[in-house]
């Protein structure tokens, strides 16, 4: 594992971090915006972009798993009590497994329920599962609650960032920013 700056996230790092995080965001926000909707050709084409902006969290989650793991993160600041570490380290990896399920759950739903995911309109996906209605049902319903449990932690994954920068003044924040470089 390679040990960087101290102080900071790497380039790359801290990049697909915001990128994920708007695309996470964008994606939730579309979800249930799109849900909501009447059936039209709208809808449908909604419905398609949400699901290969998915496949592409999806893939800049490999992307980030693979930086994470040949780099290691910056400390976290001095002075956190030892059980706040442990969260903070749980809270990582329960949003990185969140990156990988929440999109994986929709590609399960969407082929148990007999639609293909087709990336940028033109290249279909292989389907994962057989379609089958019932399961594509129970599968929209753990596509829900993932998302929802991803939500509750990106919730406190930011109230944490608040309380280190305007609280404890700690300079944690700054490790997700990229370095002015004079």
């Amino acid at each position: 594992m390679k040990r960087q700056d101290a102080s900071h996230y790497s380039l790359p790092a801290i990049m697909l971090h915001w990128l994920m995080a708007f695309m996470i965001l964008g994606l939730f926000g579309l979800g249930l915006y799109m849900s909501n909707l009447p059936l039209s050709p709208r809808k449908l084409q909604l419905f398609a972009w949400h699901k290969w902006a998915g496949m592409l969290v999806l893939a800049l989650w490999c992307l980030r798993i693979g930086w994470r793991a040949l780099h290691q993160p910056p400390a976290l600041p001095g002075g956190m009590p030892a059980w706040q570490e442990r969260i903070a380290g749980m809270t990582h990896w329960a949003l990185y497994g969140l990156m990988l399920l929440v999109p994986l759950s929709g590609w399960l739903m969407s082929s148990a329920s007999g639609f293909t995911v087709v990336m940028f309109g033109k290249w279909p996906l292989p389907n994962l599962l057989a379609a089958n209605h019932a399961l594509g049902e129970t599968l929209k319903t753990v596509h829900h609650v993932l998302n929802y449990a991803f939500m509750g932690l990106v919730g406190l994954h930011v109230l944490a960032v608040i309380q280190h920068q305007f609280l404890l003044r700690d300079g944690l924040l700054q490790r997700m920013l990229p370095e002015a470089r004079v």
